[in-house]
């Protein structure tokens, strides 16, 4: 009795000091996200023109005395984006030899094989000068986000308990299905979002709440001619098209579209599993993010693109993606009965580490 109490708590330590290098994994991802947004919100996206050296210098040994204007955010970009795919190779490897879940092994190698492509993505986006590469890049960033942030839930206490012995009342369909739309939602407001960005269209509409002073501007060739002018007048900034002006038009509508599917989900959480429950509470949490979200966007047009408004504004979409996604993966962890053979093929209740053997 005695030993198996031994290899239990051995056990338990071992999945204990995952789970923490999972949240540093992530924080990390967090951080990185961060970083890319200030690459783009400085327009500093060219500013080291090599990859994958920097000005010919190993990017490990390039000088800090050169790292000045935009060569700062860009270098430092690529340095903490080492870190992460160091961390990331990590984690891959860690569950891959320690956690006993088959589908934890291989989400843990997608994370590697994510990083491996954002890396190669960024570095593409150098050598080539392709604007729409970086899209892609930011895109599979908020993707790979949520998917280390996922890893980190799968590896806590808090989800074996809840895949062993669930004590929370089951999640309805509808309700499910409502978060997951509007979470895709999310996910195609970011990608819009990072298309407008790496556009340089961001501003295509600089005024709120009105656009161009109409509450759907005029597109047409004279109006964008004079949308023009005026940019060049005031602002100096880069002309703009008529797609781009009805793009940013697109995004003002999702925004407004993810705030009423965010709010409807809280108030269905209340009446279907009451104010008390985790879920519940997290939409509420999500509610209050969008309405950050929603804020920022405006103040990023009020302030011309700010750069630290803009980027954190990028941040908190992300945030808001990853507790959409989580509040998914925990709704559909608690749709069944554990006694379900497919609940449990898929979830294993606490996986059996190699180190406790």
């Amino acid at each position: 009795m005695a030993v198996v109490l031994m290899e239990k708590n051995i056990s338990d330590k071992a999945q204990s000091w995952l789970h923490r290098f999972a949240i540093l994994t992530a924080v990390a991802t967090f951080l990185l996200l961060g970083a890319g947004g200030l690459v783009t919100s400085h327009e500093a996206g060219m500013s080291v023109p090599d990859w994958p050296n920097s000005y010919g210098y190993n990017m490990f040994l390039f000088p800090p005395s050169k790292w000045i204007g935009g060569i700062f955010y860009e270098h430092t970009h690529r340095l903490w984006a080492t870190v992460v795919g160091l961390l990331t190779t990590v984690l891959a490897v860690w569950l891959w030899l320690k956690d006993s879940r088959s589908w934890m092994k291989w989400l843990g190698f997608a994370a590697f094989l994510g990083v491996i492509a954002q890396g190669v993505l960024g570095g593409l986006r150098v050598t080539l000068s392709m604007d729409s590469l970086g899209v892609f890049h930011g895109v599979i960033a908020q993707s790979f986000f949520a998917l280390v942030c996922a890893i980190a839930l799968f590896t806590s206490r808090f989800w074996f308990k809840l895949t062993a012995k669930p004590s929370m009342a089951t999640v309805p369909r509808g309700l499910r299905s409502h978060v997951l739309y509007v979470t895709i939602l999310i996910f195609l407001q970011l990608a819009l979002g990072a298309t407008m960005r790496h556009q340089h269209a961001g501003l295509s509409i600089s005024d709120f709440p009105l656009a161009h002073g109409q509450i759907w501007p005029d597109t047409s060739a004279a109006a964008i001619a004079r949308y023009n002018a005026e940019r060049m007048d005031v602002l100096n900034a880069n002309p703009i098209t008529a797609f781009q002006v009805i793009l940013q038009m697109v995004h003002r509508l999702g925004a407004v579209l993810i705030f009423l599917g965010v709010a409807a989900a809280a108030g269905l959480a209340v009446k279907r599993l009451g104010k008390k429950d985790l879920l519940t509470k997290v939409a509420f949490f999500w509610l209050g993010l969008i309405v950050v979200q929603i804020a920022l966007g405006i103040e990023t047009i009020w302030s011309n693109k700010a750069a630290d408004i803009a980027t954190a504004h990028v941040l908190v979409g992300a945030v808001s993606l990853v507790t959409g996604s989580l509040w998914c993966i925990i709704a559909f962890a608690r749709k069944a009965p554990v006694t379900e053979t497919d609940s449990r093929a898929m979830f294993s209740p606490q996986p059996s580490l190699a180190g406790a053997k």
